[in-house]
C-alpha cells in the first residue's frame, strides 16, 4: 500500500529542456520498432572508437584495473599533445582529467563564478552553456552572432556588451555552426577579456576537425585562459565520458577540489583507452577525411533541395541551415521529418531560443554511406514541403 505525501516542490532554477533529447527519444522508439534511423541529431561520430583504444580497454578489463584512477601517463600525453600541436609548454599539474567536457563546464562555472554572476556566451551556441549557468544560479548573457557576422564571436561584440562580464565562453570550432576564430580574432577577444576582468573559458572539443587552417588554442594567445577539451569528438569516444581541463597553475588546486568533490575520477577504462587513442593518428585522420567529403556532399544536396542558406563550417561536423522559408517551428519540423523519413536532425531552438524556430542542425559525423542514405530521403522530402 502506497501513501501519498505532499507534492514535491523543486527549489532549483528552471532550465529549458534539451530539445534534441526529445528527437533522440523518438528516434530510439522508432528504431526499437524496426525503423532504420539515420542519426544526424546528436554530435557524435558513428564510426566507433578507434581500434587501438578498444584493444586497450579490453586489456584493462582483462587485468581488472578498474578502480578509481587518475592516469599520470594520460596527463603526460596531453601535455605532449599541447607541445606538438600548438607549441605550448604545460606543467602537468595544470591538466585535470574530467568526466567529459560537460563535467568540466560545471566545475569551472561553479569554481570561477558566484550566483548572480554574468557569463557571456555566443548565440547560436551549445544549449548546455546557458542551461547549466541557469541551473547554477548564474546569468547567461547571450551575444548574438548570426549570419551577418558569419556566426563568429568578435572582440568588438564582447566589448560592446553592457554590464559586468565575469566570464566568457568561446567555442572555436563552434557548435552548431562550425565557425572558427582565427589567431588575431582570438587574441583580440583575450585582450578584451583582460581589460574587462573577464575569465576566458575556451571550449576546444572540436579541435583537430577542420577543413582549412587548424584551430588556434586560446593558450597560444593567453596563458591564463581556461581550456576545455574532450575525447568525444576527434577521438570518437562520446560514451566513454572523458575530457580534460587546462587551467592556470595558481588555480589548479581550487579547480581540482571542485572536480574531485563533484565527480571523483573519470572512468578508469576510458583513461586507458584514451591513452591508446592518441597513438592511432591514421584512424583519426581518415575520419576527418570522411567528414570533409560528407560536408561537401551534404551542402550540395541541400542546395539542390532549395536549402541554400547554409553556413559552410570551418571545422566540427555540423551544418547549420536556415529553413525559415519552410517553418518557424523547428522542433515540429524535425519531429515530422523523423516520422516521415527516419532522418533525425536537431532543432535550431536548442541553439538559439530567439531565432532558432527557422533553423536546423545536421551532424555529418557519419559514415559516408549513412550520409548517402540521409540524402536519398531528405532531398525528396524537402522538395515536397510548401513554402510559408
Amino acid at each position: 500500500m502506497s501513501v501519498e505525501g505532499p507534492a514535491l516542490a523543486p527549489r532549483g532554477a528552471d532550465i529549458a529542456p534539451f530539445y534534441t533529447g526529445r528527437i533522440a527519444r523518438r528516434a530510439g522508439d522508432l528504431a526499437r520498432a524496426g525503423r532504420e534511423i539515420v542519426p544526424m541529431h546528436f554530435g557524435q561520430p558513428t564510426a566507433g572508437t578507434p581500434a587501438l583504444a578498444q584493444r586497450a580497454a579490453r586489456a584493462t578489463l582483462d587485468a581488472d584495473l578498474v578502480g578509481y584512477h587518475e592516469s599520470r601517463e594520460l596527463i603526460a600525453r596531453i601535455v605532449r599533445h599541447y607541445h606538438d600541436s600548438y607549441g605550448v609548454a604545460l606543467a602537468p599539474e595544470r591538466v585535470l582529467l574530467t568526466n567529459g567536457a560537460s563535467a568540466a563546464l560545471v566545475a569551472v562555472f561553479a569554481a570561477m563564478t558566484r550566483p548572480g554572476d554574468r557569463v557571456a556566451v555566443a548565440r547560436p551556441g551549445y544549449p548546455a552553456y546557458r542551461n547549466a549557468l541557469a541551473g547554477l544560479g548564474r546569468v547567461a548573457v547571450e551575444i548574438d552572432c548570426g549570419a551577418a557576422d558569419d556566426y563568429r564571436l568578435t572582440a568588438a561584440a564582447v566589448a560592446a556588451t553592457p554590464g559586468p562580464l565575469h566570464a566568457l565562453v568561446v567555442a572555436s570550432p563552434a557548435n552548431p555552426t562550425g565557425a572558427m576564430i582565427d589567431r588575431a580574432g582570438l587574441a583580440a577577444i583575450a585582450a578584451t577579456c583582460r581589460e574587462r576582468g573577464t575569465v576566458l573559458l575556451s571550449d576546444e572539443i572540436y579541435h583537430g576537425i577542420s577543413y582549412g587552417a587548424r584551430a588556434v588554442s586560446a593558450l597560444e594567445v593567453d596563458d591564463q585562459a581556461i581550456v576545455i577539451n574532450s575525447f568525444s569528438k576527434l577521438y570518437r569516444m562520446p560514451g566513454w565520458r572523458l575530457g580534460w581541463l587546462v587551467v592556470p597553475a595558481a588555480i589548479a588546486p581550487r579547480l581540482s577540489a571542485y572536480v574531485i568533490n563533484f565527480f571523483l575520477t573519470p572512468p578508469t577504462i576510458a583513461q586507458h583507452a584514451a591513452l591508446a587513442a592518441f597513438d592511432d593518428p591514421a584512424a583519426l585522420d581518415a575520419a576527418v577525411g570522411d567528414y570533409r567529403a560528407n560536408r561537401e556532399r551534404l551542402i550540395g544536396a541541400l542546395a539542390a533541395a532549395g536549402v541554400t542558406r547554409v553556413a559552410p563550417p570551418d571545422g566540427a561536423f555540423y551544418l547549420y541551415a536556415d529553413v525559415s522559408h519552410l517553418t518557424r517551428d523547428s522542433l515540429g519540423f524535425c519531429l515530422r521529418l523523423l516520422e516521415e523519413t527516419g532522418v533525425a536532425i536537431a532543432p535550431g531552438i536548442d541553439f538559439d531560443p530567439l531565432h532558432g524556430g527557422g533553423t536546423v542542425r545536421f551532424s555529418f559525423a557519419l559514415r559516408p554511406a549513412e550520409v548517402e542514405r540521409a540524402i536519398e530521403r531528405l532531398v525528396p522530402w524537402l522538395r515536397q514541403q510548401k513554402p510559408l
